[in-house]
C-alpha cells in the first residue's frame, strides 16, 4: 500500500471539502452519514489525519461518489488500478448481459491487458548497460588481437 504524504493528504482534504460543499452538507452532517466523528472528519479535510480505506469508502458512500476516486486521491490506489476497477464494475453492473457473458468479457479484458503489458515491456527494451540473457556475446573487433 502506498504511503500518504502531507501533499496527498491536503489534496484529499481539499477534494473532500469541495465534494461536501457541492453536496450541500455540513461537516457534522457528512460525519454522521459516514459514521465518523465530526473532529476526525475535520482533521481529514485539513490534511492532518490519514483515513483508512474503510473510512474513505464510508465517506464516498455518504457523498455518493466513487470510493476509487478517493483512494486515488489518498494515494492508496493508482490511476491505472482505478480505471481497471471501474471497467470491471461497469461490466459486472450491466443488466443486459448474463453472468456467463460477464465472465467471458472479463477474461477477454484480462487477456488484452496482459498482452499489452507484455508488449509494453518488450518495447521498453533492456535496461541500459545490461545485456539481455538471450543476446549473443559481441564479436571481437578485427583490429584487436585475441585476448589470452
Amino acid at each position: 500500500m502506498a504511503s500518504l504524504n502531507v501533499g496527498n493528504l491536503g489534496n484529499l482534504g481539499d477534494y473532500l471539502r469541495e465534494q461536501r460543499r457541492t453536496a450541500q452538507l455540513s461537516l457534522r452532517q457528512l460525519a454522521e452519514a459516514a459514521g465518523v466523528s465530526n473532529p476526525y472528519l475535520s482533521q481529514i479535510e485539513r490534511g492532518l489525519r490519514k483515513p483508512s480505506a474503510e473510512v474513505l469508502q464510508q465517506v464516498a458512500k455518504a457523498l455518493r461518489i466513487s470510493a476509487e476516486t478517493l483512494y486515488v486521491r489518498a494515494g492508496i490506489l493508482d490511476e491505472k488500478e482505478r480505471e481497471e476497477l471501474e471497467t470491471r464494475a461497469v461490466i459486472l453492473a450491466d443488466p443486459s448481459i448474463n453472468e456467463r457473458q460477464k465472465q467471458v468479457l472479463l477474461q477477454i479484458y484480462d487477456s488484452f491487458r496482459k498482452e499489452n503489458a507484455a508488449e509494453a515491456a518488450s518495447e521498453s527494451g533492456p535496461v541500459p548497460g545490461t545485456v539481455p540473457a538471450s543476446a549473443p556475446a559481441p564479436a571481437p573487433d578485427a583490429d584487436e588481437p585475441p585476448s589470452s
